[in-house]
């Protein structure tokens, strides 16, 4: 240990560090080091071998332990503890922390590699508009010269978002394109290509600075809260994305409708149209799994009407009624919902009679003007403003609404002088749409718990994904320059928790009238967390309202993404179950390779697609990279394209490039009028063989789509796949294991060989012969799964 000592001094001696804070003494108890210093004591605990947390508490103040974001119990680590003249060392397995005591330093390791190191630590300052030395806090960090960084929330800033200082604000930014700094989630997680995170776990507003000055330090700065971070350390970039979910929460898994498509608009302003545009879906036989109605449902205008809260009867006179023939007919209802409540609302009196909304400071309801009128604000952080809230949805959830769409949770304006149960607006803002998913989530726990909620909002932070927040890119302006924008800010948001981030798919802001983006948007669509087509209603956002060559293109698309649907949920399942994201960089597939640290322009889509948005005019052609591990098999055409190697790739029209990585096993279904009709009794399973990938795996989770926690009550099943090549025989293992609760069906599949047609000499399974057929170049080979049995595919190919 003393060896490890004396080399982690050496190699962080030529980093910055605080020569003001002096080294007193430590204790170590209960797997807490604290380390006692000139200006306050530190804080040093572990939440897993690869997870740290430090605090520092300066002297004159107490520790606040309550995190917004943090939902892991420390698990029992071993944390050991060696110090000497110079230096303390706590490690556990994976992380190591160094504290050299003179002059003082805190640096983290990761199997001996150095991670990060403070700089000078905490530090408070002097805010040079105000000269008050308590309004700017900050921690100060060294960074190598060499990483880039990412994080910080939603933005569009190009990949590596190094040099530049990011206001922590939530703030919508109407009409944005390709450049966006600050938007509706400001989340305080710094990610590395190094493969660390740190993540500042403190709700106030504030910044981050990452290396705007170019001198290699990242800086947290915030007005006031607890001066504490967590180090996040991984063995790749799944495992690194894993153990940060695993600290702030899981997504739980979304309901299986959540999936399809979403007609959804500015605004629906009557019951009429709600019911005559779903039976156009239904008509023209458009999958659609949901109708979202925007604020028409509680006014018949955009000012004046917010925080109604109830049904306009003039509009929707017979709502139940609507609901349950929407029901009937397999289409969930979806409501809008907003925390304000108007003084010229028909909820104001209430409101203000029973003191659910943030104050003044001498405790009236605080009010003011924004566009939709003058208003008070729900404060969610008061046990009144939170029951009496929630009670307004459990009535609507009772009257069969199936999900809620909460807008404006930034909250679009909330001044500084407003005062809730848990601080100042300032302390609370970023917090406060997290706070309302947060309400939601646990109000179904309590009076639906057998119902997965859909929670659909615009603004959040570190963590919302635990309590169902289904994010989305705010306003985008309807163009290609918007469009260029959705594959960063939904990657990017994926690697900090948040994978449902999507788009308006065609743009919402504006009335830039364009079939070919709109198109393309919906290819893009198909691969990407949520497909939800919205709009202004300056042009139609769903395609049984386009011309009828728009509608035939959109149709193929949407009934691609049904066809997706084993492949989407099973996404779905593993980002519940370990963090990964749906959308994931190239450079998760090679981290070594720096050329892919800026890119956007092609994507993972799971583990097993290769995708390329279309995001300009009149694209015929583009560059597509495919990454070497594996080859890569055009998904409409099988043309094989080798890993490692970039080609010019032809684009249609109908499509956007999309590949499949070899090896893979992609099962689909034919296309179903929507998620109601879902079954797997029958379905294709694709397998693409590569000879380059001699061994591979896939699975397909299934289980009846709305039950909450279904797969923690064993209500589930997982049909696992395995292909080995050896010599001249392929084998594919296909078998089924399912949950104590669950009752399995014997299964009729349809194999379906890639790369394949002119190398088959025999197929046997389970030892005996079996037919196939060759359909479009495929070999297709009917087999059954039956429950509790394995499935042996042997392949003899020449």
């Amino acid at each position: 240990m003393k060896k490890i000592v004396v080399l982690l001094l050496i190699s962080v001696l030529s980093f910055a560090q605080n020569a003001n804070r002096k080294f007193v003494n430590c204790t170590f108890k209960k797997n807490l080091l604290e380390i006692n210093t000139s200006d306050g004591k530190y804080h040093i605990k572990p939440y897993s071998n690869q997870i740290i947390e430090t605090s520092f508490i300066p002297t004159g103040e107490v520790f606040n332990p309550n995190s917004h974001a943090v939902v892991l119990t420390p698990e029992k680590v071993s944390l050991k503890i060696k110090q000497t003249k110079n230096a303390i060392v706590c490690s556990t397995s994976g992380i190591i922390v160094s504290i050299q005591k003179s002059p003082f330093q805190i640096s983290y390791f990761y199997k001996n590699n150095l991670l990060i190191s403070e700089k000078n630590g905490f530090v408070k300052k002097t805010n040079t508009d105000t000269k008050d030395t308590s309004a700017i806090e900050t921690l100060e960090f060294n960074l190598d010269n060499t990483e880039a960084l990412f994080g910080a929330g939603a933005r569009a800033l190009g990949m590596n978002r190094r040099g530049n200082r990011l206001q922590l604000y939530n703030q919508a930014d109407y009409g944005y394109e390709t450049y966006s700094k600050k938007m509706n989630f400001s989340i305080p997680l710094v990610l590395s290509s190094k493969i660390y995170a740190i993540h500042f776990d403190n709700a106030p507003i504030g910044y981050l600075d990452l290396d705007s000055k170019k001198d290699n330090t990242l800086i947290y700065e915030t007005i006031s809260g607890r001066k504490t971070y967590q180090v996040i350390a991984g063995e790749s970039w799944g495992n690194l994305i894993s153990n940060y979910t695993s600290l702030s929460g899981r997504q739980p898994l979304v309901p299986r409708w959540a999936l399809g498509n979403l007609s959804s608009r500015f605004g629906y302003h009557n019951q009429d149209e709600v019911t005559k545009t779903i039976d156009k879906f239904i008509k023209d036989e458009i999958p659609v799994d949901a109708i979202i109605l925007d604020l028409y449902w509680f006014g018949k205008t955009v000012q004046g009407t917010m925080g109604n809260l109830d049904w306009d009867k003039d509009n929707f006179s017979n709502p139940k009624k609507m609901i349950a023939d929407l029901n009937t007919k397999g289409v969930k209802t979806v409501l809008i919902t907003e925390p304000f409540i108007l003084t010229t609302s028909n909820k104001w009196k209430e409101a203000v009679d029973k003191k659910v909304l943030a104050t003044d400071k001498v405790g009236n309801p605080f009010t003011y003007d924004f566009y939709f009128g003058n208003t008070g604000i729900v404060d969610l952080f008061k046990p009144e403003g939170k029951t009496w809230f929630w009670n307004i949805y459990k009535d609507l959830i009772n009257q069969g609404i199936g999900g809620w769409w909460g807008d404006l949770g930034e909250p679009e304006v909330f001044p500084s002088a407003a005062l809730t149960a848990k601080g100042t607006a300032d302390e609370v803002h970023n917090i406060y749409g997290h706070s309302w998913a947060k309400m939601i989530s646990d109000g179904y726990k309590t009076d639906f718990p057998k119902t997965r909620p859909f929670i659909l909002m615009r603004a959040g932070y570190s963590g919302s994904q635990h309590y169902g927040m289904i994010p989305w890119s705010g306003d985008v302006s309807r163009t290609w320059g918007g469009l260029q924008s959705q594959p960063e800010i939904a990657l990017q948001m994926g690697m900090q928790g948040m994978s449902y981030m999507h788009s308006d798919l065609g743009g919402f802001a504006g009335d830039y009238f364009d079939n070919e983006l709109y198109i393309r948007w919906l290819q893009y669509g198909v691969f990407q967390p949520i497909y939800r087509p919205h709009a202004q209603e300056d042009v139609a956002s769903e395609p049984v309202y386009k011309d009828i060559v728009t509608k035939a293109k959109a149709k193929k698309q949407i009934e691609l993404r049904y066809q997706m649907l084993p492949y989407n949920y099973t996404l779905a399942f593993e980002n519940n179950n370990k963090g990964l994201p749906l959308m994931r960089p190239l450079f998760f597939e090679e981290p070594k390779n720096q050329k892919l640290v800026t890119t956007c322009d092609s994507y993972l889509w799971g583990n097993d697609f290769l995708v390329t948005p279309i995001t300009k005019a009149s694209v015929t052609s583009t560059s597509v990279y495919f990454p070497e591990n594996n080859n890569w098999f055009d998904f409409y055409s099988d043309t094989k394209h080798e890993g490692g190697t970039t080609a010019s790739i032809q684009v249609s029209a109908d499509n956007i490039p999309v590949f499949v990585r070899g090896g893979a096993f992609i099962p689909m279904i034919k296309t179903i009028q929507n998620t109601s009709k879902y079954s797997l009794n029958a379905f294709d399973l694709h397998y693409y063989f590569d000879e380059k990938t001699v061994t591979s795996n896939g699975k397909l989770y299934n289980d009846d789509g709305t039950t909450a926690n279904a797969f923690e009550k064993g209500e589930f099943e997982i049909l696992n796949f395995a292909s080995s090549i050896k010599e001249k025989t392929v084998t594919l293992t296909l078998n089924a294991e399912t949950g104590k609760s669950y009752l399995s069906a014997d299964k009729s599949v349809s194999l379906i060989l890639h790369n394949m047609n002119d190398k088959i000499k025999s197929v046997t399974i389970n030892g005996a012969e079996s037919n196939y057929v060759i359909q479009d170049s495929k070999i297709v080979v009917p087999i059954q799964i039956v429950r509790n049995k394995t499935t042996i595919v042997s392949l003899q190919i020449q």
